[in-house]
């Protein structure tokens, strides 16, 4: 059996940091508990990371990447922006369902942008905005750049989040 190459290493300690990060927060989440689930040391954590912030910091940015890839899959090629809308919100669905901790790291994220910025930290707050605004131009572009639409598509997601994030089911706000 080959060794894991520090790639992908760091790619599980990403994977790792998103699930704890997830569940416990920024300040819940120790990086014990992050190299426990990867099966390595903390001293590792930081040859791959300068410091827990920065663990936090990619983990919040790769859900949110991969919420935009999404997004972006779902409406490659589609014409009709309608269309778009249906397959980004079934792609929203499935990911949200399959891998809800890309979804509740989001959430840590925005509750995380608070307490840094009032701390005078404002690197969460621009990689949350960065984040987000990929995210948008990506919708928005599908939706055939309706800036109406793009607000309604994102009304009706954070409506799902929210009752997903308290154990509801999405349709139970329609």
């Amino acid at each position: 059996m080959g060794r894991i190459s520090a790639q992908d290493r760091r790619e599980s300690v990403i994977r790792a940091a998103i699930a704890e990060f997830a569940i416990t927060g920024y300040h819940g989440t120790t990086t014990a508990a992050i190299a426990r689930r990867v099966g390595v040391t903390q001293p590792y954590l930081f040859r791959l990371f300068p410091d827990k912030k920065a663990i936090f910091v990619t983990a919040l940015t790769r859900s949110m990447e991969d919420t935009r890839l999404a997004f972006e899959k779902a409406a490659d090629g589609m014409e009709d922006g309608e269309r778009a809308l249906q397959a980004m919100t079934t792609a929203y669905a499935q990911l949200i369902s399959t891998r809800p901790e890309t979804l509740l790291m989001q959430l840590q994220g925005y509750v995380t942008v608070a307490a840094a910025e009032a701390q005078g930290d404002d690197l969460t707050g621009e990689v949350v905005r960065a984040g987000w605004m990929r995210i948008w131009e990506t919708v928005h572009l599908s939706l055939g750049a309706d800036a109406d639409e793009t607000a309604h598509f994102f009304a009706c997601g954070m409506l799902g989040n929210t009752l997903t994030a308290i154990g509801l089911p999405a349709s139970a706000g329609t």
